[in-house]
């Protein structure tokens, strides 16, 4: 309240004199209380207005509207407890336990009272597995969660299942059985989505496994019960083996032969030949191959040309080696090269005549004018065709008294090769090897042909050809014996040959002569090979020696497989084999050879003397000289070592007298043949053949005390004597035969023959079963040994 206005005195005109009025502690209070109240309105007229929150949506609830689902069900079927055995306590008795066997609240089981025993014994937080897999631990809690399965969704998934698998194979079936294994998922396999299966090889077991999604046992079964092969998980199946394998399960199956190394490099050869230009290539020398049957004169013929005498070399007079030799032949006053071939004739070495054929341009066929056609000249003729090459014969020793070159033309004719003097296309050239005849003209004819057949070869490419023999020498190691067919091969160069590989670091013409390269058609001697290549293979210069290693060593996996998956192959015949394998004869053989192209003929021909009874087997054959491990190896498998055209180390010899190791050496391939087959023909079981003596015929029979039956008897036929053996027959049926005589009586009298016509005593040893009318024959047993 505001204070009263002053009075004014009246007297003076002045305001009054006023008190001042009391202000209390109530006052002040108010005052300050008044004072805060507006500056906080003043303060707040200042600040901005505040915007008032927007007030949320209540959402309605959803409401569920549509059919409801009725799901009628069977009563739930509570299964037949087993039968209780007649050992087995009450208590033991398996009770199905869960919902369904509990039927419904209230219901106490035996299952029920042991889960509650257990609890009671064990207490909380102790059996937990008890506890939560009831009273038969796993098993009852496996059987718990079946019957948590109604019948009605037995019915309903029996039925989904049987509509998936109406068109699926015995595969799908059983892929169906594991595809929900594990918690995993499981990806369709080829055979599932029906196509074709790409297998790739080599093919094992368990890869073919794998790649049709079927396990190995199921694919070993059925190689067992329906192929007769006992296969395990890492055997080697062929190609057609496991394609009927596959159709056994509705499964077709596509094979994907991987290219082996050496297609890979004849391949890229070929593309780095293909593109060479026609003034790249330059005429190269014609590959002649001498060909022919043995002692017609192959070499001799050669030996001619050359002017040398490489027969000389030869043990027993027969070429045993594959030889290369380039010959300068003089036409029109010109020398043109020429390179030859000699081939063996003995009819062991086919397969070094079927190499000579492979790489050679002109065929000159060898026939003796006094013997003709003979059974290698057959085989020549028939590797000259397969290798689709010209063939000139020549017609040698046509000098010898005996010759008869008609005779010759007629069986030439029956072979297909019609001379050219008798209206064909074979030239045929009477030669001789002793006098000179007809060289000239057979050096003309194959010039000729080698004009026709125009040879060109590149001598930039890089060199590539044939190995023709191979074999380890004494200061320079492994060698071999090449042709070079396409390019120029130098020192230095990288090459491969089969396994073998290296840098070459010489080369030596037939004649001995040292040359830093050889172009096409010139064979030399190759030096610088890790090991010694095998004869025939193809050889390749590359770039690098890594790579020619890495092909090698591919080479040499690939072979290792080869062998595994043909030594592993077993079946019910070979099963049968390897049993009656213990009870042949065998000799085991270690072969050492000068040139791998030997070694090979006598692996390869060594066991066709072999029988049911007696066999050879080869152990171990190497290139090389006889060592101290062939004879170790010799001495652990009781073998046999044969040399052929090789020395023996004097350690190797010291060390085989000292263990009675026996070593043969031979210069002629035939000796090894003879001796092989006699040691053979004294491992056979000696023939034992029965010899007819005599018949004698039972008249009567005499009873005595000490000896027995005594049969009087009427020789008929032959003689008697007391060492026969006797067969007894009775009306026309042997009723015991290689009976003793015991003793033999003429009159009282003990004799050592009867003979025919006479009558005599006989008593059979151990034996009184002899009746009248009985008919006796005598027969000894002779021993004839057998040859093969």
């Amino acid at each position: 309240a505001r204070p009263a206005a002053r009075q004014t005195n009246p007297a003076t005109g002045l305001p009054e004199p006023t008190m001042r009025p009391t202000i209390t502690l109530a006052d002040r209070q108010r005052d300050i209380q008044e004072r805060i109240r507006r500056e906080r309105e003043a303060k707040r007229a200042q600040e901005e207005p505040i915007t008032p929150a927007p007030q949320l949506q209540r959402l309605q609830p959803a409401e569920i509207s549509g059919p409801k689902v009725v799901r009628v069900e069977a009563p739930d079927h509570v299964p037949t407890p087993r039968k209780r055995r007649e050992n087995e306590r009450p208590e033991q008795q398996r009770i199905p336990t869960g919902p369904l066997a509990r039927g419904g609240a209230g219901v106490r089981t035996a299952a029920d009272e042991e889960s509650d025993k257990s609890k009671a014994r064990t207490g909380p937080g102790k059996s937990l597995s008890l506890r939560r897999r009831g009273g038969e631990g796993r098993r009852g809690e496996a059987l718990e969660k079946l019957r948590e399965f109604t019948e009605a969704d037995l019915i309903a998934r029996r039925d989904a299942l049987n509509a998936a698998r109406a068109n699926r194979s015995l595969l799908d079936r059983q892929m169906e059985r594991t595809a929900n294994k594990g918690k995993g998922f499981r990806a369709l396999s080829p055979a599932q989505r029906d196509g074709p299966v790409q297998v790739s090889e080599p093919i094992t077991v368990k890869s073919l496994s794998a790649d049709l999604g079927i396990k190995s046992g199921v694919l070993q079964k059925a190689l067992m019960t329906k192929h007769g092969i006992f296969a395990t998980a890492n055997q080697g199946l062929a190609a057609a083996q496991a394609e009927a394998l596959a159709m056994e399960f509705g499964i077709e199956i596509q094979v994907a032969r991987q290219k082996t190394a050496e297609q890979r490099l004849a391949e890229r050869f070929a593309e780095i030949e293909a593109g060479l230009d026609a003034s790249q290539r330059t005429t190269r020398p014609p590959i002649v191959t001498i060909l022919g049957h043995v002692d017609h004169g192959k070499t001799s013929l050669l030996d001619k040309i050359r002017s040398t005498n490489v027969v000389a070399g030869e043990a027993g007079g027969i070429t045993q080696h594959v030889a290369a030799f380039d010959v300068m032949a003089t036409r029109d006053g010109k020398e043109k090269p020429i390179t030859f071939i000699d081939t063996p004739g003995h009819q062991a070495f086919t397969a070094m005549r079927a190499r000579g054929a492979q790489v050679t341009d002109i065929v000159v066929l060898v026939v003796d004018a006094a013997q003709g056609v003979q059974p290698q000249t057959v085989e020549s003729i028939n590797h000259a065709r397969a290798a689709s090459v010209p063939i000139v014969v020549a017609m040698n020793k046509i000098d010898r008294d005996d010759a008869n070159p008609d005779k010759v033309l007629g069986e030439l004719a029956a072979q297909n090769l019609n001379p050219a003097e008798w209206g064909g296309d074979t030239e045929v050239v009477r030669t001789s090897a002793t006098t000179g005849q007809g060289i000239e003209n057979l050096l003309e004819i194959l010039d000729l042909q080698a004009e026709l057949m125009d040879l060109k070869a590149a001598k930039s490419s890089p060199a590539r050809g044939r190995v023709i023999e191979a074999r380890m020498t004494q200061g320079l190691g492994p060698v071999a014996t090449v042709l070079v067919q396409q390019g120029t091969l130098k020192v230095g160069d990288v090459i491969l040959a089969g396994m073998a590989f290296g840098r070459v670091r010489a080369l030596q013409k037939a004649a001995g002569e040292m040359v830093k390269e050889a172009p096409p058609s010139l064979p030399v001697l190759v030096s610088g090979f890790t090991e010694v290549p095998s004869a025939g293979n193809a050889f390749y210069v590359l770039p690098t020696m890594d790579e020619a290693e890495a092909v090698a060593e591919e080479r040499r996996d690939e072979n290792r497989r080869e062998e595994l998956s043909v030594r592993n192959r077993v079946s019910l015949e070979t099963l049968f084999e390897t049993v009656e394998e213990g009870k042949i004869k065998t000799i085991n053989l270690i072969i050492k050879g000068d040139v791998q192209g030997s070694v090979e003929t006598l692996n390869a021909t060594i066991g066709e003397q072999n029988t049911t009874e007696v066999r050879v087997k080869v152990i171990h054959s190497a290139v090389g000289a006889i060592n101290e491990s062939d004879v170790e190896l010799a001495d652990a498998s009781e073998a046999v070592i044969i040399g052929f055209h090789v020395g023996i180390d004097e350690s190797a010899r010291h060390q085989a007298e000292q263990r009675g190791v026996e070593i043969r050496t031979y210069n002629v391939i035939y000796e090894i043949f003879d001796d092989i087959k006699k040691a053979l023909s004294g491992m056979l079981e000696p023939e034992v053949k029965e010899v007819y003596q005599g018949t004698a015929e039972v008249r009567a029979t005499f009873k005595a005390s000490r000896l027995g039956t005594i049969a009087g008897c009427y020789v008929t036929d032959g003689h008697v004597m007391r060492n026969h053996m006797v067969r007894l027959t009775r009306d026309g049926a042997v009723v015991v035969q290689d009976l003793q005589i015991a003793s033999l009586r003429r009159l009282k009298e003990d004799v050592r023959e009867v003979k025919a016509g006479l009558e005599c005593g006989i008593n059979l040893l151990n034996y009184d079963d002899v009746k009248e009318a009985d008919k006796l024959e005598f027969y000894t047993r002779q021993t004839v040994a057998r040859t093969l």
